[in-house]
């Protein structure tokens, strides 16, 4: 029995496509979307270097447990013998669980490798092994790095809280800027992604035979499952506002301007 690309389960198109619309668009901007982020993120992660204004610190540095400047390091700094970028130290795990992520692989799937470019359109590759070799084989342990991300969720939302404190020159107390709300949408935005999740909605109510005898986890488990149905919308969003968070801190550290402060 043929396999790959020809085994019975793919899809038989002799034509380049049966498209007449633009089904390139979708794929394209994916992936220049994507890639542009990479690349920033590639910049931020390896600069080491202006991601913490008081009281503001980049989602891409949380927790900081290098060796971080001043004030910075809520957790202390297990990894101060670390050579490289604090942030090296920790986004692994978010990354792992966004590269893992099943939409994920669907819009890099099509964007990158085009295996396949879209519904009607022909598979360009001689080959398909699906997610039995490296490197995709490791996609299987999302369930393992959205627990994760849960941990980094709860820092981020204890960096959230950090943010109404007050900025270098203000007097104790609870303050409020823009950063303020800027962090507070990017946390919503990443608590909506992360508990969308369908390793979330597995985790809450897979398993169950009988969901009449566990209410909570029934509850739990169809509120988990509309957010879910917004979990592509949840991925996109979370990702601009974590960089427009990260961007927002280096502004302020390097001096570009000054965080307007409303009370």
């Amino acid at each position: 029995m043929s396999t790959g690309v020809t085994g019975p389960t793919r899809a038989r198109i002799p034509d380049k496509t049966l498209r007449t619309d633009r089904w390139w668009l979708y794929p394209l901007t994916t992936f220049v979307i994507f890639s542009g982020f990479v690349v920033y993120a590639t910049w931020r992660a390896f600069a080491g270097s202006n991601y913490f204004t008081e009281p503001y610190l980049s989602p891409f540095y949380s927790p900081c447990l290098g060796d971080c400047v001043n004030g910075a390091s809520d957790f202390g700094q297990p990894f101060g013998w670390w050579p490289l970028s604090a942030a090296l130290i920790i986004l692994i795990f978010p990354l792992g669980f966004r590269m893992t992520c099943y939409y994920y692989r669907k819009a890099y799937y099509r964007a990158f490798w085009m295996s396949p470019p879209a519904c009607a359109v022909a598979e360009p590759h001689k080959a398909y092994s699906g997610e039995t070799r490296l490197p995709l084989i490791l996609n299987n342990i999302h369930r393992w790095f959205w627990y994760a991300a849960v941990v980094v969720a709860l820092i981020l939302s204890w960096d959230t809280v950090l943010a109404f404190g007050p900025a270098e020159g203000e007097s104790d107390g609870i303050h409020m800027g823009l950063g303020t709300l800027i962090f507070l949408v990017n946390i919503a935005l990443i608590w909506l992604y992360t508990l969308s999740c369908h390793s979330c909605r597995h985790a809450v109510g897979g398993r169950l035979r009988h969901f009449s005898k566990h209410p909570v986890r029934y509850k739990l488990w169809t509120w988990v499952s509309r957010l879910n149905g917004d979990h592509a919308k949840y991925a996109w969003a979370s990702l601009f506002s974590v960089a427009i968070a990260d961007f927002y801190v280096y502004l302020l550290s390097t001096g570009a301007f000054d965080d307007p402060r409303f009370f």
